[in-house]
């Protein structure tokens, strides 16, 4: 396991986006979160006791709330989970006077949001590290879980092909940052009206990543080393939602997609799926599937993570 990386002195140690953090500061986080997964006492004996983190939800969750919550306790800290119809939020108070008003009662806190901006304004403000638990633009929380995921099951990612099929949406943006730090190929199968993120890819690339987009969701996937899909329609999604739908038809993940993959590639799904749409039962549920591990390692990382961020 690498050394414990220390924050920089007198600024907060925020965990926003993968682009934005070193390498070596990833592989840490990695290495003691699948440490946490094996049962190990890597940080010591309840590290955050007496910590306090705030959530924001403006989304609503399953695995992020539960997994955040329970990490938390686990690690001896405590959390308030605030709603934005329940607090000053949904009434106009800004993220910024909110930040400065949190970072008086708590020592991190990790915001769930639609819009990137508030994440970044919330973190500009705030005198505690801040998480993103997801916005529009990135889920890195997720990524990190779905590497760590891969890791257990099939060793180090690097130069493995990992092949993205459907929106080129925030999940899919995080794993080409993810790509930048790794070593891996990435390639995406996307409708042309819902490719990913031209910042994450020219990103990646200028960190020497092969990211290949393509519309052929079966170039994609042919030998890949893991498969990885996500709803067509995700919260907060605008416009006409039935067109989605009607362009990603081709882009479902079946038994006969899968069977383009080397036999032993994975299949990854971030949850909740929705049955008979961008993925089969039968690949949902089947041998190839490794969806529940990833579900799970949103704890583990998750506690990586909010050791990491409060030293």
């Amino acid at each position: 396991m690498t050394a414990p990386l220390k924050p920089v002195p007198g600024r907060p140690t925020h965990f926003l986006d993968l682009d934005g953090l070193d390498t070596a500061v990833l592989r840490h986080l990695l290495d003691v979160g699948a440490a946490y997964r094996r049962g190990e006492d890597v940080t010591g004996h309840k590290p955050l006791d007496g910590k306090m983190l705030a959530l924001i939800f403006e989304k609503p969750s399953t695995r992020t709330r539960v997994s955040f919550e329970v990490g938390m306790r686990q690690l001896g800290g405590g959390v308030v989970v605030l709603n934005s119809d329940g607090t000053q939020l949904g009434r106009g108070e800004s993220i910024a006077d909110t930040a400065r008003v949190l970072s008086r009662y708590v020592d991190a806190i990790m915001i769930r949001t639609g819009d990137a901006r508030k994440l970044l304004d919330l973190a500009a403000n705030a005198t505690v590290p801040v998480i993103n638990g997801l916005t529009n633009d990135t889920h890195p929380c997720q990524v990190m879980a779905d590497i760590m995921t891969f890791e257990q099951h099939r060793g180090s990612v690097a130069g493995k092909v990992v092949a993205w099929c459907g929106d080129g949406n925030n999940v899919a943006a995080s794993w080409i940052q993810a790509a930048g730090h790794f070593g891996f190929e990435m390639r995406l199968a996307c409708p042309p009206m819902l490719r990913p993120s031209a910042t994450a890819v020219t990103w990646a690339r200028a960190k020497g990543a092969r990211i290949e987009i393509v519309e052929d969701p079966a170039v994609a996937v042919r030998d890949a080393d893991c498969v990885v899909t996500d709803t067509w329609v995700s919260m907060g999604d605008s416009g006409d939602t039935e067109q989605r739908r009607r362009l990603l038809i081709p882009y479902q993940v079946n038994r006969a997609l899968m069977a383009l993959a080397r036999p032993e590639a994975l299949f990854m799904h971030c949850l909740p799926a929705h049955r008979g749409e961008e993925v089969t039962e039968e690949v949902l549920d089947g041998p190839q599937s490794v969806v529940w591990d990833e579900a799970e390692n949103r704890l583990h990382v998750q506690k990586s993570i909010l050791t990491w961020c409060m030293a």
